[in-house]
């Protein structure tokens, strides 16, 4: 399994790259850059949690009456997972989802947090995922980030949902925003402390631990099957293009607003 592993990293090192060390970071010079970067990324940090509970659905029991689901060593990492990332703590110790947390943080330094809420509220009393963009007027990027995630999500298999959840988000995170933490807290100091956290937490807890777990859990899923491993590849490595395309728009709207 460690050559199927080897041989995927190697297939998305590129797109890996190009995210890591994409042009938009070096243009996040100003609080009103960061409020964009946010308005945008917040979707990301939302969905990443529905591809999460996608995951907890295909791999353990999530419904009445119980029954033992799948190996009791996959239900241990995804549920381990689940805990950090729904049930986190925030800086005084207060538990909250990583995606409360943002929104915490959206509000701290005054970035828009109205799209992201339109978007769920409508979503929360329709369940059309369409109508949501439509209602909260969604940048086309982040509809088309989305968008991907939720055909993975609808695949409903659970090797390319992992696979997708290591490579194409979790295990991505800590290399992308190491390249923006830098300096960050030193040019916005008084209105991203809860950001910084946030960004430091990640990098903490999703560097460490649970990219261990998910890589572990990718492993056990596509096991030795040819087939699943080249569909945990494909379908990662349109994960990361659609990502290139969601900081494209980042960039885009950073850039217009300088003209």
């Amino acid at each position: 399994m460690k050559n199927h592993i080897n041989q995927l990293k190697e297939l998305i090192t590129p797109y890996r790259e190009e995210i890591i060390h994409h042009k938009v970071y070096s243009q996040i010079k100003t609080i009103d850059d960061l409020k964009v970067f946010m308005k945008y990324h917040v979707f990301a940090v939302w969905d990443f949690m529905s591809l999460l509970k996608s995951l907890q659905n295909n791999l353990t029991c999530t419904s009445v009456p119980w029954f033992p689901t799948g190996s009791a060593d996959t239900r241990f990492l995804i549920n381990e997972i689940v805990v950090g990332e729904e049930s986190d703590v925030d800086m005084d110790g207060k538990r909250m989802s990583h995606f409360e947390l943002y929104i915490a943080a959206m509000k701290q330094s005054g970035a828009d947090e109205r799209t992201i809420e339109s978007f769920t509220k409508s979503l929360k009393e329709n369940k059309d995922l369409d109508l949501a963009f439509n209602v909260a007027n969604v940048p086309a990027e982040v509809i088309k980030f989305v968008q991907q995630t939720f055909n993975v999500i609808n695949t409903n298999h659970a090797h390319i949902q992992a696979a997708v959840f290591t490579f194409g988000r979790e295990d991505l995170i800590p290399g992308m925003f190491h390249s923006i933490i830098q300096d960050i807290h030193m040019n916005f100091p008084d209105c991203i402390s809860v950001f910084k956290y946030y960004l430091e937490r990640h990098i903490e807890v999703d560097g460490d631990h649970h990219s261990h777990l998910a890589l572990e859990m990718t492993e056990r899923l596509c096991g030795n099957d040819e087939k699943k491993w080249s569909e945990a590849t494909e379908f990662t490595i349109e994960s990361l293009q659609s990502r290139i395309s969601l900081w494209d728009g980042v960039y885009n709207e950073i850039m217009s607003t300088r003209n």
